[in-house]
């Protein structure tokens, strides 16, 4: 079974039950051996601020030292990002075996007429999975309610109702004290029920619940206090019996204190969780689509706020905002309370109503006339990328654009930000044959169409309707358009693969100008990747004009390869002064080990070993870079004139993002799932460089939104960190991949024990690292970080002169 084959069987399964209960979900745990059986798990219910309370719980958790799954509901973009183990979605392998394994009984409780449907079998899948991982601790975001709710199925160790409004009448009740005795359905037998409600709902929960914990002002269990915005973070304070912790949250709003308050006493339930720990897992919370801000000039907002508390919620936390005019951009379901929704909302001065590509979204024509005696001026936009780029266009940059009303509506306008193209250099016809079938083009359609991928061949993510116009277009041009076989009853995007000459696919740019459905932004954007829009400006950086080489200067006792060597200023001056004579572009000090089994150095203690030798370096004519994974460290460095940061945990330390912004400093962002190395990880990818490549781009709008624009920020996809040496050599014959994120790539190969693949002792790996150099710089690497400065630049040399021999 392939992949496309498995989510479709997901997809087509029903979406509401017709029957309270829980039978059907039992029933197919059952048939897989009850994998929740042994699990320890979190439920958290609520009618707002149940998936960010989630998330929040689950990265505390984990910053505590355990391995945790995480299942949330709905999905942004891809399904998978409901079921996650310490942060990665879950592989498409896994799905497809799930499926496999589920299949039979789904199909005879179908022919039975109670057949699950597809949040129970999203859920079944996330708690197999987990089982499969043997995880910590299981998270679970309920879907509605709490009582018959899928998740309920498993017996918790600790539970949360976050809010109660009211929501879902038909089916949970049409009072507050209803809905409240619904959602505390999911009180555990032995632990803790956190909750944030108040009044009539608390009420009601302390009559279900054995043990109640409760979070919000002066006389709650746990106090939690909102102290206001700080940049884009929001400042909390929350105090416990016998702790206490301030924290920065990336969620803003004054309702995400108590969010917060909920997720700390949920984690110190289960575990032992220093408050260090808690705070620096509460920074690291980052939520996709809930009050995200994109940008700061105009200031634009995404959020999924779906009914009038949400809507209400998002009013209060823009007023910590100065802005002049709001820009709306609103796309809501049709069963929702329209009315309430746009009276909780703040008043726009524009208003654009559109409708995010499902069949459940209510049209832009009946959103408008809702807003007709309540906004300034109302524009009928249709889709929802059309609606954002009027309302950026028409925004000064002392506006404010919010997009609202549905976590559909946002997924859609996230893709502005969020979506990549990889540009596929396809030499034969197995590379075509690959590359479509990693796309989950079926099989007829792979045998057709791989013969016609060995030109310019590009693969991006777009939604149904779009896909069907560029294959459209894309036949009328002569080229060819490869559309997944998936079939998604959400109409989530869906990978394509373009084929032609570049003279087709600018052909195909300038057909999709004008277009509907978000077709113009999409030319743009392939515009940008395949260079057509390439400028002429001045380089603001070395890489910008070549592939530079960085030279490893690590100031340690106990680095994989040079340890010791230079330990005193004296000597680490004189190797970088040495690395400069021979061409080294930038010099890379390192104070800390990140080679498995490494001991962590303490703050104090890396910066007495860099600081000093950053000093005496800062006036030669070179780039300094420091390799830190710690934002005190990297802000000492830069103070003493270090010129760019080396964060190999991909920004871990949540203040490392802002630190480089502060400087305005370029900051290299490395794929790791752990420093220092575990050699005990075992990750499994579908791809490895695309789940690198999806991995790190969350990374990397992490730091454009602290600031930094892309060219400031170099991606690195971590080789030896987490990967397999097979996967180390894909990494690296594949790295002009990696900038479909639109950044400067680094690549750092030398003296790695991936070279063991080739039969290399430790100290045979000088010669494999220098053709592992050529190899990186012909494929379009801009920096590339070793060891040995003179046998690299001759590499790097050799490279540049066989493309361009004129420059010497």
């Amino acid at each position: 079974m392939e992949f496309y084959e498995a989510a479709s069987f997901l997809f087509d399964l029903r979406r509401y039950p017709s029957r309270a209960g829980l039978d059907a979900p039992r029933a197919l745990l059952a048939a897989l051996d009850d994998p929740q059986a042994d699990l320890d798990c979190i439920q958290i219910a609520g009618s707002n601020g149940k998936g960010s309370t989630a998330r929040m719980t689950e990265r505390v958790l984990r910053e505590a030292g355990l391995d945790v799954g995480l299942y949330t509901s709905p999905h942004l973009s891809d399904v998978r990002e409901r079921v996650r183990i310490n942060g990665r979605k879950v592989t498409k392998g896994a799905v497809v075996a799930f499926v496999e394994a589920a299949h039979d009984h789904v199909l005879d409780a179908a022919g039975r007429g109670d057949c699950p449907t597809f949040f129970e079998t999203m859920t079944a899948l996330a708690l197999w999975e987990f089982a499969r991982q043997d995880v910590d601790v299981a998270v679970l975001e309920v879907g509605i309610g709490g009582r018959y709710d899928a998740t309920s199925v498993v017996s918790p160790m600790a539970s949360a109702v976050t809010s109660v409004s009211l929501e879902h009448t038909d089916l949970l009740g049409d009072t507050v004290e209803a809905i409240a005795r619904d959602k505390a359905q999911v009180a555990p037998d032995d632990g803790p029920l956190v909750t944030g409600a108040s009044g009539a709902a608390l009420a009601t929960i302390e009559e279900v619940a054995d043990r109640v914990v409760t979070v919000g002002e002066e006389g709650s269990d746990v106090v939690a206090r909102y102290e206001g915005r700080e940049a884009l973070e929001g400042r909390v304070s929350l105090a416990g019996d016998g702790w206490s912790v301030d924290a920065r949250l990336p969620q803003l709003g004054a309702h995400q204190a108590a969010n917060a308050g909920i997720a700390a006493a949920l984690a110190r339930s289960v575990a032992a969780v220093s408050e260090r720990s808690l705070a620096r897992g509460l920074q690291n919370a980052h939520w996709p689509g809930r009050f995200e801000v994109m940008s700061r000039e105009p200031l634009t907002v995404l959020d999924g706020a779906h009914n009038p508390g949400g809507c209400a919620t998002v009013a209060a936390t823009l007023e910590e905002f100065d802005y002049d005019d709001l820009h709306l951009v609103f796309g809501a379901m049709a069963d929702k309370d329209h009315v309430e929704m746009v009276t909780a909302l703040p008043d726009a001065a524009h208003v654009y109503t559109c409708r995010p590509d499902t069949d459940r979204a209510e049209s832009p024509s009946v959103l408008a006339r809702t807003f007709a005696e309540r906004a300034g001026v109302v524009h009928e936009s249709g889709n929802v990328p059309g609606a954002l780029d009027a309302a950026l266009d028409a925004a000064g940059p002392d506006d404010c654009v919010l997009v609202a009303g549905s976590l559909y509506t946002v997924a859609e306008a996230r893709e502005r930000w969020t979506r990549v193209e990889f540009p596929k250099h396809v030499r034969d016809l197995e590379g075509a044959r690959a590359t479509l079938a990693d796309a989950d083009v079926t099989e007829p359609g792979v045998w057709r169409m791989r013969g016609k991928g060995v030109h310019r061949v590009l693969k991006t993510r777009v939604r149904p309707r779009q896909a069907r116009y560029l294959k459209e277009e894309m036949l009328s041009l002569d080229g060819e358009c490869a559309v997944s076989g998936l079939s998604s009853q959400d109409r989530e995007p869906v990978d394509v693969v373009l084929m032609g000459t570049l003279a087709q696919h600018k052909r195909l740019c300038a057909n999709l100008d004008g277009q509907p459905y978000g077709l113009t932004q999409l030319a743009r954007s392939l515009r940008e990747t395949l260079g057509f829009d390439a400028g002429g400006d001045d380089p603001d950086y070395p890489w910008e004009e070549r592939p530079c080489v960085m030279g490893i200067l690590n100031v340690t006792p106990d680095s994989f390869h040079d340890g010791g060597e230079y330990d005193t200023v004296e000597a680490a001056v004189a190797r970088a002064e040495s690395m400069v004579e021979a061409g080294a572009d930038i010099v890379d000090v390192g104070g800390e080990s990140t080679r498995p089994g490494a001991t962590p150095v303490p703050v104090e203690e890396e910066c007495d070993r860099v600081v000093p030798v950053v000093e005496r370096l800062a006036p030669l004519d070179v780039l300094v870079s420091v390799d830190t994974r710690k934002a005190a460290v990297a802000r000492a460095a830069l103070e003493a004139g270090a010129d760019v940061l080396n964060d190999v945990s991909g920004l871990e330390d949540p203040e490392m993002r802002h630190v480089a912004a502060e400087y305005d400093a370029p900051i290299v962002v490395m794929h790791s799932v752990e420093a220092p190395v575990d050699p005990e990880t075992d990750v499994e990818y579908d791809d490895v460089v695309e789940d690198v490549v999806d991995a790190l781009a969350e990374r990397v709008l992490l730091a454009e939104k602290a600031g930094l624009d892309r060219s400031q920020i170099l991606v690195d996809p971590g080789l030896g960190f987490a990967k397999s040496r097979h996967e180390n050599f894909e990494l690296l014959g594949r790295i002009d991949e990696f900038h479909a994120l639109g950044c400067p790539v680094l690549v750092g190969h030398s003296h790695k024990s991936m070279f063991d693949l080739l039969g290399c002792t430790p100290d045979e790996r000088l010669a494999p690292t220098v053709a592992g150099t050529a190899i990186a710089a012909e494929r379009g690497a801009d920096v590339i970080r070793v060891h040995d400065v003179p046998e690299n630049v001759a590499a790097v040399r050799a490279h540049l002169a066989a493309t361009d021999p004129d420059r010497f």
